[in-house]
């Protein structure tokens, strides 16, 4: 392998690993989809992912804000109101959601097939 090779390979999974570090983990693709599904409110969002805990949204919520894809807002009511919008920034990772959403499809299929 030539050095440029090594080099444009070694970003490759940089680049992978960054992808990683920022939609990874158990957590932070289900928040993104279920703000999505216009669940805009810390709680609704809550009650739509089974067994995350109100900590860690929170924490998951922050991380996904400072990498851009979500916003939030507070609004001057009584009592106050937050809520989570997908970001314009955010919108840039819905082909990779959408291949992972089709590949999941499928690898759950073959693994259907295989246990039969």
């Amino acid at each position: 392998m030539s050095d440029k090779e090594r080099y444009n390979f070694q970003d490759k999974i940089r680049f992978v690993q960054d992808t990683q570090y920022v939609i990874g983990g158990k957590w932070k693709l289900p928040i993104i989809i279920s703000i999505y599904h216009g669940h805009y409110r810390f709680n609704e969002i809550l009650a739509s992912i089974p067994n995350i805990t109100n900590r860690v949204l929170s924490k998951e919520l922050k991380h996904l804000e400072q990498n851009l894809l979500i916003s939030r807002t507070v609004y001057d009511d009584y009592p106050a109101r937050v809520e989570y919008k997908l970001t314009e920034y955010c919108e840039t990772i819905s082909k990779v959601l959408e291949a992972m959403e089709e590949w999941g499809k499928q690898h759950r299929e073959k693994i259907k097939q295989t246990d039969k």
